[in-house]
């Protein structure tokens, strides 16, 4: 079975196929029929994930850097940008996850250090040390780095108003000199749920803005602030910025109402909103609590292949500008 299912016009992956009969060779050589189990498919899906094509996803011609948004709590954002992350760099993409919220959910998700006294964001923002010397390997990837976010980040923003350049201080920081070190393909920046400076510092940095948006109707209050402040970024701050990708999350299809929000989030951004959604998963809640994703804590779950098919669609959309 291919990692990524195919989609329907809706937008949601189509569900598991129908029982079936497949035939298994035995001792004597005669072929037995073995009936399909839930067990048998999700161990077929968690061995394409854990071994997949590296070749499947293409590598983009110049690096991204992307902010994860939205100043609503609970969204989705930290697990996105870990869970993307980690997608990415299964298939041999260099990733590196900067964690600017001083809760430090994502350090936590990705198994890096974080303790108070940890070479973090923090460090990097008021200039003692570079990007690559906060940098971790995380032990979901080789190829996944992840800058911590320790609890001296929760004062930073009160340093950075006397600073100069106080909403560019990132963006010095992974200057190109700065990132060539690592050589990351993405660098994705998760960002506190507030629309404070460090939140501005993401935008300022970045050229891309990834939202997540919560199937529910909350999720869609508070927006149009969000739109305003990333307009505001463009025209005063960084006019390469733009929102590149819409996130649906923790999509419920019992409700009517997860498919009235996904419909309106459609037709409001268009193409921008990924076809695929994540479902409401309670293997993508778990996994964080044990240092994971939910990649490597429950490779074969619909929470784990929902996030595959985000990533190959945020790459291969990526490739398809690039080659525009």
């Amino acid at each position: 079975m291919s990692v990524y299912p195919e989609f329907h016009s809706a937008g949601v992956p189509r569900e598991t196929a129908p029982p079936q009969t497949k035939a298994k060779p035995t001792n004597n050589g005669d072929d037995s029929a073995v009936v399909w189990t839930p067990i048998a498919e999700e161990a077929a899906r968690a061995a394409n994930v854990l071994h997949p094509d590296e070749s499947l996803l293409p590598r983009p011609a110049h690096r991204r850097v992307i902010t994860v948004a939205n100043q609503k709590g609970g969204v989705g954002k930290t697990t996105s940008t870990v869970n993307l992350a980690a997608a990415l760099a299964i298939h041999g993409l260099k990733t590196l996850v900067i964690d600017l919220d001083p809760q430090g959910n994502a350090s936590t998700a990705l198994s890096v250090e974080h303790r108070s006294g940890t070479p973090s964001v923090y460090e990097v923002l008021i200039g003692e040390i570079s990007i690559a010397e906060a940098a971790q390997v995380s032990p979901t990837s080789p190829n996944l780095y992840c800058v911590p976010a320790t609890i001296d980040l929760a004062g930073a923003e009160i340093e950075l108003v006397s600073m100069v350049s106080r909403e560019a201080r990132l963006k010095e920081a992974l200057s190109p000199e700065a990132l060539d070190q690592l050589q990351p393909d993405y660098v994705f920046i998760d960002c506190p749920p507030s629309l404070g400076l460090l939140t501005v510092n993401a935008m300022v940095a970045a050229q891309e803005v990834l939202i997540p948006i919560q199937c529910e109707y909350y999720a869609l209050e508070g927006l149009s602030q969000l739109l305003r402040n990333i307009e505001l970024v463009q025209q005063h701050l960084n006019p390469d910025l733009g929102i590149s990708t819409i996130l649906l999350t923790m999509y419920d299809g019992r409700t009517k109402l997860a498919d009235q929000v996904t419909s309106e989030v459609r037709g409001h951004f268009g193409d921008v909103a990924l076809r695929t959604v994540i479902p409401r998963s309670v293997k993508v809640s778990e996994a964080p609590g044990f240092g994971q994703t939910v990649l490597t804590y429950d490779p074969g779950s619909r929470g784990s292949m929902s996030y595959l098919d985000a990533a190959k669609e945020i790459a291969i959309r990526g490739a398809k500008r690039e080659g525009a």
